[in-house]
């Protein structure tokens, strides 16, 4: 649409001619190539926090004290200082954290001594401005289990996480897991809309919360040893029935055990998947005297190894239907990039229907393919928020496609491919900044050294490029963590996280090492 880079004939084309439809978005999006943090504010002066990420809608930035006890909220304000020029040498008293952003409150979460706020953990409801963060005890290795717990799974405690309104910080309601174990890092909570799913690995259970307007967590069922709501009430009679008949036989000189329920059936999940592995090599052969030695070779004999798979991880893939990752006991005590190196697989489950309707190794070239073309339906998060609609994917932009041409193409097999592309589903709710200058349409960028995906990165002491998608010879601006001048000490390894808003020309840059005090930089459009 635009035929020059200046914003002033930019605003001119815009008035004087219309996008394509269903463009428009997408056109007044390129007006962030002129709109880009132009300025840095070095070290600046800012409380001892530990900062997590800004709000989806841009109204909050999440902090947590340095002891992880209190929830400290501010909201970005901008700088109240203007001046004359290009060259802007501003006071003392404007380099300060509080010029930017505005505290709101701040609330303890961890009221014992004993809990601490998992720093990792945020999720976000725009829609009513609801926030869940998540408390939880320390981590105990050597359990018992118990009660039908997984042996190996280390626990907590007690696990909490709180429904919390970010317009004033009242906390509306919580819900404990006590002598459990969840996965907390990297957002490992899953929310869709207003379903929130919570997977208990210590228990193999999946927990379906609503979120009600009301700001309440209610129970909608839990997907495990149970199915349906009336399995537990169905084997209870059951196994009613089984010791009636018991005592009638011990009354008739008839001496038999009674039977466990719990030793005679796997988990409902287990049991769903167990059958569509028998249903779908079954109906491979056509000749059916192949079949029973295709069962042997396919089903039993890795039938203990499908029994002793547990849940990894799971995310929405719509309100219906969830996908599941399947995997040893040690992979889930590893569950990080290490994690991959063990067999794991996925399934997808319909929470109605209670069917297993799809079930793949994390080899299968099907899904690679499916995760190529469709990657922003593996999104675990209602596709009706606009912001979401615009970051950046293999599916959805070519320049996004192109790099994972290179990837692919650098691979020493496909077969590694496949597992390093699929080694990132379930994907992590909430982890991907939607700031416009991670689009891959505008700006171009070294993935290696920052990306729209959450997480610290090994810290560099040159600046980080962001170059002009159209113009590939012009620098649009820079991105410098740690001290203006370098560090002064090269042996000490430093991470660095970036905190993009999601629609404003604002970025925080904060660098971490072991021997040094943290170090923030501001970078924002003067």
């Amino acid at each position: 649409m635009f035929r020059n880079s200046n914003i002033t004939a930019r605003l001119f084309d815009r008035q004087i001619s219309a996008p394509a439809p269903g463009t428009s978005v997408n056109c007044n999006r390129r007006f962030y190539e002129n709109l880009v943090p132009s300025h840095t504010i070095y070290d600046v002066e800012c409380p001892d926090l530990s900062f997590c990420k800004f709000t989806h809608d841009g109204r909050y930035l999440i902090t947590f004290s340095r002891n992880h006890q209190d929830l400290i909220v501010y909201r970005p304000t901008w700088l109240s200082y203007s001046c004359e020029g290009e060259v802007c040498d501003l006071p003392s008293k404007a380099r300060r954290f509080e010029s930017f952003f505005t505290q709101l409150y701040s609330v303890t979460l961890a009221s014992s001594g004993t809990d601490v706020i998992c720093k990792e953990f945020f999720l976000y409801m725009e829609g009513n401005q609801f926030g869940i963060f998540a408390t939880s005890t320390t981590q105990i290795q050597d359990t018992p289990a118990i009660g039908g717990a997984i042996q190996g799974v280390p626990s907590f405690e007690r696990i909490a996480f709180h429904l919390l309104r970010l317009e004033d910080g009242i906390v509306l309601d919580e819900k404990v897991f006590q002598n459990d174990y969840v996965n907390l890092n990297h957002d490992m909570g899953v929310l869709y809309d207003d379903l929130l799913a919570i997977v208990s690995i210590r228990y193999q259970r999946i927990q379906i919360l609503q979120i009600r307007e009301s700001g309440h967590l209610v129970d909608v069922r839990a997907l495990g040893a149970f199915c349906y709501e009336d399995d537990e009430l169905f084997l209870n009679s059951s196994s009613q029935c089984m010791h009636q008949l018991s005592e009638n036989h011990a009354e008739n000189g008839l001496h038999a055990n009674q039977p466990n329920p719990d030793s005679l059936f796997l988990s409902g999940i287990k049991q769903r998947l167990l059958s569509f592995i028998f249903r779908g090599i079954w109906n491979e052969e056509v000749d059916r005297s192949q079949t029973v030695q295709s069962m042997k070779k396919k089903f039993y004999f890795h039938f203990q190894d499908y029994v002793d798979l547990i849940i990894w991880k799971v995310q929405f893939l719509d309100r219906h239907h969830l996908l599941i990752k399947f995997g040893s006991v040690e992979g889930v005590l590893q569950y990080s990039r290490s994690a991959d190196h063990h067999p794991s697989f996925f399934a997808v489950y319909n929470m109605e229907t209670t069917e297993v309707v799809a079930f793949y190794p994390n080899s299968a070239y099907e899904l690679c393919g499916l995760f190529e073309q469709f990657g922003d339906h593996f999104y675990s998060a209602s596709r009706n928020l606009l912001h979401l609609k615009f970051i950046s994917s293999h599916s959805n932009n070519i320049h996004a496609s192109d790099q994972l041409r290179i990837v692919k193409n650098k691979a020493s097999s496909s077969l590694q491919f496949i597992r390093k592309i699929l080694a990132s589903l379930p994907f992590s709710c909430q982890s991907q900044s939607p700031s416009p200058y991670f689009d891959h349409s505008l700006f171009r960028y070294d993935e290696k050294l920052i990306s729209a995906t959450e997480r610290h990165r090994t810290s560099v002491d040159h600046p980080i490029k962001f170059i002009s998608r159209r113009q590939p010879s012009v620098l649009k601006f820079k991105i410098k963590p740690g001290p203006e001048a370098g560090n002064v000490d090269n042996r000490t390894r430093k991470a660095s996280s970036f905190l993009f808003h999601p629609f404003l020309p604002l970025a925080l840059s904060i660098q971490q090492s072991m021997h040094f005090p943290p170090s923030m930089n501001i970078h924002y459009r003067q």
